[in-house]
């Protein structure tokens, strides 16, 4: 990609580093948080989209009509995404909740991506998260991670964050990193670098989204509705026009850091270790060879491979008794 679209975010991006891996939580002066009409603008749903509180809390519905959505009012090139998201209760099968960023509706054969998306289930099993990335169209290398997670995500808003730069993509939950995507030589252009919009979404996906379709969506529960609040665009925003990046707030640093901190990475590979269900890099059946980019982490190798045989290891799957975590490991885990 042309310099002319890297060196004025430099400063941002920088900045935006070295904020993020100290841990700490938003500061509103530094990112701060906007209403829907100063930067998104409604997508579809027409009043399945409902905004309360003073413009800066969107609620989002599907019914048997339609789902509902929204996207950013600009296109962005780097910086930091975030939402507080609180979803759906009770049964929710084939409910998808997407946070992503895409550049489909410019770029149809050759779109970048990169997704929250949150996958509903029958009622007393939890939401399942899945992050998944594409770059310059390459559908057919799909890098999917799954997880669970350590609270209920539909009792209380919870914050879900991208921060995306020209050589990482780094995505968390609450202010913990959960997953870190490097960009390497050997991907070429599947790594995201054109500018992308930023959407929220809620629709059907009854056809994949619960035991590949097993379960689907029941109108008798709906309206479902999705809250999403605490709104951040921090970014270069791009003219789609003249493809040069304007970047505001950009406050210089005094270090560029080199990625997460070493307590993130201890808090990201606890996650990873108790709540990671599925990843790419390790799916046996997918690939014979994993995708060039991915680092084989051994522990995750095998804990993957216990809790799914066939997919992550080749071998047989045995029939038993399933052992179901309590909620009181999931509370522990609060600790990572």
């Amino acid at each position: 990609m042309a310099c002319s679209y890297l060196c004025p975010c430099s400063l941002l991006i920088c900045s935006l580093l070295a904020f993020l891996v100290s841990g700490s939580p938003i500061q509103r002066a530094l990112l701060p948080v906007i209403s829907f009409d100063e930067g998104y603008t409604q997508l579809f749903g027409d009043d399945n989209l409902a905004i309360h509180r003073d413009g800066k809390t969107v609620h989002l519905s599907l019914d048997e009509r339609t789902g509902s959505g929204f996207a950013s009012q600009d296109l962005y090139l780097h910086g930091y995404f975030s939402a507080s998201i609180k979803l759906p209760a009770d049964y929710t099968a084939g409910v998808v909740v997407a946070f992503y960023m895409s550049n489909g509706d410019i770029f149809e054969t050759n779109h970048d991506e990169i997704d929250f998306e949150f996958l509903g289930n029958i009622r007393g099993k939890d939401w399942r998260i899945q992050t998944n990335i594409y770059g310059n169209g390459s559908t057919s290398v799909g890098r999917e991670e799954r997880y669970s997670l350590w609270f209920d995500p539909s009792d209380d808003f919870h914050q879900y964050s991208i921060l995306w730069t020209d050589s990482q993509i780094t995505f968390y939950v609450d202010n913990v990193p959960i997953r870190e995507f490097k960009r390497t030589e050997s991907m070429g252009g599947d790594f995201p670098s054109k500018p992308m919009s930023l959407y929220a979404t809620i629709w059907d996906g009854s056809g994949w989204a619960t035991n590949g379709g097993k379960y689907r969506v029941n109108y008798k529960y709906a309206p479902y509705v999705t809250e999403f609040s605490d709104l951040v665009l921090h970014g270069c925003a791009v003219d789609p026009i003249e493809q040069f990046p304007k970047c505001d707030n950009t406050e210089s640093s005094e270090a560029i850091p080199t990625g997460v901190t070493t307590v993130q990475r201890i808090k990201m590979e606890s996650f990873r270790a108790k709540f990671m269900t599925y990843s790419y890099c390790y799916d046996r059946v997918r690939y014979k060879v994993p995708p060039s980019e991915c680092v084989i982490n051994p522990k995750e190798a095998d804990r993957l491979k216990s809790f799914d045989p066939v997919t992550f290891g080749g071998g047989r799957r045995h029939h038993g008794k399933r052992h179901h975590r309590s909620r009181a490991g999931h509370v522990e885990a609060i600790s990572i």
